[in-house]
């Protein structure tokens, strides 16, 4: 059906810059075209004069189960004529309380405390504030140095930044980020440098550590770079044994991308402290949840004030977006999701041969176009998104590394013209 490949006209799109918009990982000074969408349905994005776009990157990664799912909608209008916002300093409401119940189905018994903020970033200094403060409160110990793996990406707050690899998306702050200890990224076969590595840091820094902060099996931004399960085993294991705090960071990977519900159930170990946000409420809501264990909540419990946990945000659970991961976390009542997963999962196997370094995990697809190490900032990814968007298909390259992640309602035949393009792009 895809086999003769056409540019489709280029749609119309808004002079945004009569608008003073300034959008998110976008430089303006390109001037290439933003366009306006009116609506949304499964994996499609609906432009203002009706071309369906197919999102092929499920919307930077946050919806699972696609677009305008009618049940987290039907929640979300119903909780509009309830509650809009609600102060949640002192006071709580039943869509936080339906939501920490279901997904405490869904988490290891060692997991007792759920804080809930409003993105990915926050979650994770969330966690990282956790961590430190854990220390200072119950032993009066400043473990404030942190332990990341090169490439890695934790978001664009300070800490996030700070945790994560030295890159164009910082450099302007360097001076600005606190310490971070790096160990290398455990490309396969060589995973015992990075387990040596990390083992030789606790060595002579333990008793400065306060935690460790790993995306779990793929790194994301850093080039969809993927690796073992047992690696988290082992660092996991050196953590224990130093004393150390195991934070992960599954913002992207959570609700079922890498083919389990949360990437670490791939290994034999439970974190200490986990990050969720993105699939939360199956991308339609902002929610953010940093779940840990009773331990560390205990560190802050006291009469005095001032161990209290010194975090929030306004917006702290609320109602609204709450109802939308209530409802979420009904749709994902047996797992059934991961039927789709596995579904397009089984449909990238057929494709693994047509690219070099072509590599799968769950729902994610990726190669580099050059067959050279990821590289953000090439210019070849602006060509290529540009020729995916005029074939009405959403995909944005992490420079020359091109990757596949859609809603898990997506259809075979959205997933032949994807694969199709792919297959017969043009030299860039």
């Amino acid at each position: 059906m895809y086999t003769n490949i056409k540019v489709l006209k280029v749609f119309n799109f808004m002079d945004d810059d009569s608008l003073k918009i300034w959008h998110p990982f976008w430089q303006h000074g390109l001037k290439e075209p933003i366009f306006e969408i009116k609506e949304t349905k499964d994996e499609f994005l609906i432009t203002k004069d009706g071309n369906k776009i197919i999102d092929g990157i499920s919307s930077w990664w946050v919806n699972t189960l696609g677009h305008n799912n009618p049940y987290i909608v039907q929640a979300v209008k119903s909780e509009l004529e309830l509650m809009q916002q609600v102060i949640f300093a002192g006071f709580v409401h039943k869509p936080a309380i339906d939501t920490a119940k279901k997904l405490k189905k869904f988490l290891h018994d060692k997991f007792s405390r759920i804080f809930f903020s409003d993105s990915g970033s926050i979650c994770v200094e969330v966690a990282l504030k956790m961590a430190v403060g854990y220390y200072f409160n119950k032993f009066n110990k400043i473990k404030s140095k942190i332990v990341a793996m090169e490439h890695s990406y934790h978001g664009d707050t300070f800490g996030g930044m700070s945790s994560g690899a030295e890159s164009v998306f910082n450099l302007p702050y360097k001076k600005m980020l606190f310490e971070v200890l790096r160990i290398p990224y455990p490309k396969e076969g060589y995973e015992e440098i990075t387990i040596k590595a990390y083992e030789n840091i606790l060595k002579k820094e333990a008793d400065n550590i306060g935690a460790i902060v790993l995306e779990p099996l793929v790194l994301g931004s850093g080039g969809m770079m993927f690796y073992k399960p047992f690696v988290l085993d082992e660092l996991y294991n050196l953590s224990k044994k130093y004393d150390v705090m195991f934070i992960l960071d599954e913002v992207m990977t959570g609700f079922g991308r890498t083919g389990t519900m949360f990437a670490f159930e791939q290994s034999n170990i439970t974190p200490d402290i986990i990050c969720l946000s993105k699939g939360l409420t199956g991308g339609t809501l902002p929610v953010a949840a940093t779940v840990c264990t009773e331990e560390i909540y205990s560190a802050y419990l006291d009469k005095d004030k001032s161990k209290m946990f010194f975090h929030s945000s306004s917006y702290t659970a609320n109602p609204v977006c709450m109802a939308a991961a209530s409802a979420n976390l009904d749709l994902w009542k047996d797992k059934k999701p991961l039927d789709d997963v596995k579904r397009i999962n089984d449909y990238y196997k057929t494709k693994l041969d047509k690219f070099k370094n072509a590599r799968i995990l769950g729902d994610i697809f990726a190669f580099e176009i050059d067959g050279n190490q990821n590289s953000y900032t090439a210019s070849v990814g602006s060509k290529m998104y540009e020729y995916f968007l005029k074939n009405n298909v959403l995909l944005r390259p992490l420079g020359n590394t091109v990757y596949v992640m859609p809603p898990y309602c997506i259809k075979n035949e959205s997933l032949d013209k994807i694969f199709n393009l792919l297959e017969n792009m043009p030299a860039f």
